[in-house]
């Protein structure tokens, strides 16, 4: 490789610590063997949530590795409509899709990978996937409602041994359990916000004897701050848990989201510049439908081996009804039949069963305390997608047909994954970890796709190795040295093989992606005052599969999906707070002014590749990439007095563009720039009497009127505008 120079130099520089016993997340219920884990408690001071995972957690092993642990707060953001800009604004980097006010999902990437649904994010929930379909169509349908999250755990692409090799890293939500101090916990918080929205969250959770469990309801609904944006959203989610004896334990858990939401379609830059709350399409609907029952038996085999299996599987389905032309075309009246045109129905159908074993040991050498991290994955999976279908000419959510889907296809797949890592404690403060995965893919697509000429019968077989290493330096108490390399791999999915739109076309010969992650940090606290992780990171995307902004023989504009090139991106990402009582030694009981700095450096450019526009071959090096800002800069003040708490932030994010040539503008809207914008946003929170919880807050507190991304297909095509201002206010009470 070109820079395998540079590899080698930040390997030999990378220096990183391990803690010798394993820290514990009492959020999982996990225990040692022999040892209880205790209930977590909340402290008013000046002392600050960690901001990085610990070096051991359960049978997860993080040490070396770039991590990010949120501990959710309705002070800092708005929980019951997930806004991710707010909420996760302490993670640097982090690049979100504002959509829309309804928070029926969460849109994330990091370094240049596509934050459509999370699509190049490993989801997982207590540990188990989340994405629809993890090779095929891996966009993660299902969101749960955040005030039933306890922790949102995030590993950048040094994830890919532990848990698959995507490039973008693995997202853990740490669900909430139930009061263990009584048999019955109740607790209901009602919010009430701006266009009609009401969300109602309900949770019971509690313990008796060997037994504990939680579990809660959710529904949301509102009109939308664009019209045409009314939603229905409905989540559930129980735990039970059955103390084995004082070595284990295990987990009954189910899982449900559904949700239907009204699409109030793109824009052209004219009529987003003219007013960005129109909407020209009133017929169209999305409706996706997650199940997840799931089975965790974890288990201390002796003092220092520890076995948790987890066994689940995704149930579900995606929905949608659209007139799907582009935002320059009217969906009006056909004079020539008097109603409306027909509609494009698309649907997936979702049944995937994955089980999967870890093992954690921790031995000795020489005195010190070593720990050796692996498993294995079975993963098997079948999609069915039946897309473009021609659908009714009326206005409601109707999935019925008057003629068949011109898409038809059935995607199976197969994976068998072996990884292990090794925390080898070298120094009483400087430790190794190598690493190694093991991946088989097995993938069959059969079928009809209307556009070919014959029908579709593909099969693949995959099997690579993926290796790494991290390293870890304790420079004191409290500070840190932390490196990483890992390889990363994607196989082209099924999604880019089957256009689902009118704008969308496919070049037959795809490969395969391949690449690696590199990290250099240093992190830690000075003292209770200061916390920091700054960090430098070079991502390579060989390979990278993207979009080009084509026009064919009749000048009609279209997107080509094809393997762009190769593309890299190096930058820096820098974490600091601040706790303001305590660098100047105040001492006012219950009183704190914090203050946090999230700052991000991208410069993502394509290495490689080419473009054939009118007979000319055009090369793409040095073009940006898609959905990068250059710069991504999150600001917050907060304010605490005894059980109170408000919070203003400040969002920047840079211009970025919609595809890999770059494309100012196109008529459409569905690609060119995309601006630089920038957000404020203010919240609060009060307890009362240890029972009442109010918070409410403004987002958008200044009108911005920007949007984060431009698209090409749902729920486009054209420009998508963020809300503008909205508020809100929530009620919560313990019983």
């Amino acid at each position: 490789m070109h820079n395998s120079k540079l590899i080698g130099a930040a390997c030999l520089a990378f220096v990183l610590y391990h803690g010798a016993a394993a820290q514990q997340n009492p959020a999982r219920g996990r225990d040692s063997a022999g040892v209880r884990s205790l209930d977590s408690v909340i402290l008013n001071g000046y002392r600050q949530a960690p901001s990085f995972l610990p070096d051991l957690d359960g049978v997860d092993l993080f040490a070396g590795k770039r991590t990010s642990l949120l501990v959710l707060d309705p002070s800092q953001g708005n929980l019951s409509q997930g806004v991710v800009r707010s909420l996760f604004a302490k993670v640097p980097g982090l690049t979100t899709w504002d959509m829309d006010g309804a928070g029926t999902q969460i849109n994330i990437g990091f370094r240049g990978t596509d934050a459509h649904r999370s699509i190049e994010m490993n989801m997982r929930q207590n540990g188990y996937n989340t994405n629809s379909d993890i090779f095929g169509y891996p966009e993660d349908h299902y969101t749960p409602p955040l005030q039933g999250v306890q922790q949102v755990q995030i590993v950048r692409g040094s994830a890919a041994l532990q848990y698959g090799s995507q490039f973008g890293g693995m997202l853990n939500y740490i669900m909430k359990q139930g009061d263990t101090t009584r048999p019955v916990s109740l607790y209901s918080e009602q919010t009430l916000g701006s266009h009609n929205l009401f969300n109602s969250f309900n949770s019971a959770g509690g313990k008796s004897g060997r037994w504990r469990y939680y579990a809660y309801y959710d529904n949301r609904h509102g009109d939308g701050w664009r019209p045409n944006s009314a939603f229905e959203y409905h989540a559930l989610y129980a735990d039970v848990a059955y103390q084995l004896n004082d070595r284990g334990q295990i987990h009954v858990q189910f899982s449900r989201m559904d949700y239907r939401q009204q699409i109030a379609g793109g824009l052209t830059d004219a009529q987003f510049a003219a007013d960005p709350r129109l909407s020209l399409r009133s017929r169209n609907y999305f409706s996706p439908e997650i199940n997840i029952p799931a089975l965790i038996l974890t288990y201390g085999l002796s003092a220092r081996t520890r076995l948790q299996v987890t066994a689940h599987s995704l149930l579900g389905q995606r929905n949608s009804v659209q007139f799907l032309r582009t935002a320059d075309i009217p969906d009006t009246v056909n004079r020539q039949t008097g109603t409306y045109n027909p509609r494009q129905v698309d649907r997936d159908y979702y049944r995937a069963f994955t089980t999967e074993a870890r093992l954690l040991h921790t031995y000795r050498i020489g005195g010190l305390a070593s720990t050796l991290s692996g498993g294995l994955r079975y993963f098997d999976e079948i999609t069915r997608r039946r897309q473009q279908g021609v659908g009714s000419t009326g206005a409601d959510f109707d999935l019925a047909l008057v003629a068949p889907y011109g898409i038809d296809l059935r995607f199976h797949t197969r994976n068998y994954a072996a990884f292990a890592e090794n925390l080898l404690q070298v120094t009483p403060r400087f430790s190794v970890t190598p690493g190694v995965r093991f991946e088989v893919i097995r993938t069959n697509l059969t079928g009809v796709i209307s556009q070919a000429t014959l029908p579709v019968n593909y099969l693949g077989r995959r099997s690579f190795p993926l290796f790494g290493t991290g390293l870890q330096y304790q420079l004191s108490g409290s500070t840190q040295l932390y490196g990483n390399l890992s390889q990363a791999y994607r196989p082209y999915l099924y999604a880019n093989v089957t256009p689902a739109d009118q704008l969308g076309r496919i070049d037959p010969n795809m490969k395969d992606s391949r690449g690696y992650d590199i990290d250099l940090g240093y992190r830690g606290e000075l003292g209770r005052a200061f916390r920091f992780d700054l960090n430098l990171f070079q991502v390579y995307y060989g390979n990278r599969v993207g979009q080009l902004s084509l026009r064919d023989a009749n000048n009609r504009e279209y997107l080509y999906t094809t393997n762009v090139g190769d593309a890299m991106t190096r930058g820096l990402e820098a974490y600091g707070a601040v706790s303001l009582p305590a660098l100047l030694h105040w001492h006012a009981a219950g009183f704190d002014l914090r203050m946090y700095n999230s700052l991000a450096l991208n410069h993502g450019r394509y290495l490689s590749g080419e473009i054939n526009k009118g007979g000319t071959n055009i090369s793409l090096d040095h073009h940006y990439l898609e959905g990068t800002p250059t710069w991504i800069e999150r600001a917050g003040l907060t304010y605490q007095y005894q059980t109170f708490s408000t919070t203003l932030q400040y969002s920047y994010v840079g211009r970025s563009f919609s595809d890999a040539n770059n494309t100012l503008f196109s008529a459409t809207g569905a690609t060119g720039l995309v601006p630089a914008y920038q957000v404020w946003d203010l919240s609060a929170g009060w307890k009362i009497r240890g029972r009442y919880q109010v918070s409410g807050g403004i987002n958008n507190l200044a009108d911005a009127r920007y949007f984060s991304r431009r698209i090409n297909m749902y729920p486009g095509p054209g420009i998508l505008p963020a809300d503008g201002r909205t508020c809100y206010i929530s009620l919560g009470i313990t019983i």
